[in-house]
């Protein structure tokens, strides 16, 4: 019985990497992900506090949307990144 001949792997890392459309994406996934997060829980610890305090509910509110708008600023920095890497680098 002969042993398996041993092939080449159908895609090599060296390659995966050096292609652009997979950093640009692998830019985009790293750099939403955090947002992501943080934006949930910036939103969940928002509802906790106006369930405790309900008479806190509009500055809770203005709070908690500055917060978002500042987490959703690193996705839209990651945004402008991966673009910078797909149209000019």
């Amino acid at each position: 019985m002969e042993p398996a001949a041993v092939t080449e792997p159908a895609v090599h890392l060296g390659s995966l990497f050096a292609d652009k459309n997979f950093t640009v994406a692998l830019t985009m996934a790293l750099g939403s992900i955090g947002p992501a997060i943080a934006i949930g829980l910036i939103g969940a610890k928002a509802v906790e506090a106006v369930g405790r305090n309900p008479e806190a509910g509009a500055r809770v509110q203005t709070v908690a949307i500055l917060a978002i708008a500042f987490a959703e600023a690193v996705a839209i920095y990651s945004l402008v990144v991966a673009l910078v890497l797909k149209f000019v680098a």
